[in-house]
């Protein structure tokens, strides 16, 4: 049972997780349809204008992953896999009061929102997944650039590692710059100018980064590449992928591949996407929630697979 008590800080409250940890959770106080993000670890609420503003039709709330963020570490240090997320998850929706909700799951979120999917899947309205795929997360790093696959792995624990000397710069950069084109490009200007448009976020995940505990950042990455792939096969609900073609972190060849194992899957490739498509395309983000959101009240399981999509 979750306990929550008040936070200093307008729309933040504390979560008791089912092990004593306290967890830093957030509700952007709309009545709209619920929705929990299952966050990219060690990104703030405001990685989702558009999504997250009252306006946007949506009660949406999310928390900080553990020791990140004004979360929380563990008693137990090891207390860190993607089953403890998922715990983590209940424990928010259960403390907001939120009975079923759509799931907005990004990069390592995907990992925590399937996983919470197999578990209590008459909680889940529908999962819009961006960036990510449902385990088995440092197989598909790289893949943009043509690493062969059996190097993926190896390389992105080197890379979780070297974490804890390079802190964010390696992060930020690995993530937001197209490695399938020089950063000068039209394709890089583009991404990147996406990016810088929504300045106030932005600085928001900048600053979130910059005061990271990068030795403890890198723990948590590991124990998340630790998560293999789960079969999503017998998924019943509505399920939205999106991904970045030129997206370094995850594949995009690999994201359209899990959708096409789950029925009815909607997926759309990204032509100009980086890792952080929340912030290129906050736009395009609300509406394919609002997709989601009728295609569930439809009953509506059948998708569409969209490999030129052009964001708004």
């Amino acid at each position: 049972m979750s306990e929550s008590d008040a936070d200093d800080m307008s729309g933040y409250w504390t979560v008791r997780a089912n092990d004593g940890t306290r967890l830093r959770a957030w509700d952007n106080g709309s009545d709209g349809v619920p929705v929990i993000i299952s966050n990219g670890l060690g990104s703030p609420p405001a990685a989702w204008p558009a999504v997250t503003e009252k306006s946007s039709g949506f009660r949406v709330v999310t928390w900080y992953h553990r020791g990140l963020g004004g979360s929380q570490r563990p008693l137990d240090a090891g207390a860190i896999q993607v089953e403890h997320h998922v715990a983590d998850l209940g424990s928010v929706m259960e403390s907001a009061g939120i009975e079923r909700a759509l799931i907005i799951g990004w990069s390592m979120g995907v990992n925590v929102a399937f996983e919470f999917a197999q578990t209590q899947p008459e909680r889940v309205a529908g999962i819009l997944a961006v960036g990510g795929i449902p385990g088995g997360s440092l197989t598909s790093m790289f893949g943009s650039v043509g690493m062969p696959r059996h190097l993926r792995e190896p390389v992105g624990r080197m890379s979780a590692q070297m974490l804890r000397i390079s802190g964010p710069w390696l992060s930020l950069l690995g993530a937001a710059i197209p490695r399938s084109h020089h950063p000068l490009s039209r394709t890089g200007i583009e991404a990147l100018a996406r990016e810088a448009g929504h300045a106030g976020a932005l600085a928001a995940v900048l600053r979130e980064f910059l005061a990271h505990d990068w030795d403890w950042y890198s723990r948590l990455v590991l124990a998340a590449g630790d998560h293999r792939p789960i079969d999503v096969s017998s998924v019943g609900f509505p399920v939205t992928l999106l991904a970045g073609r030129h997206d370094s972190i995850t594949s995009s060849d690999d994201i359209v591949a899990v959708a096409q194992t789950i029925p009815g899957a909607r997926v759309s490739v990204l032509p100009a996407g980086t890792h952080f498509l929340p912030l290129q395309y906050p736009g395009l983000m609300l509406e394919e929630l609002r997709r989601l959101t009728l295609r569930e009240v439809s009953g509506e399981t059948g998708g569409t697979q969209d490999d030129a999509a052009e964001p708004a």
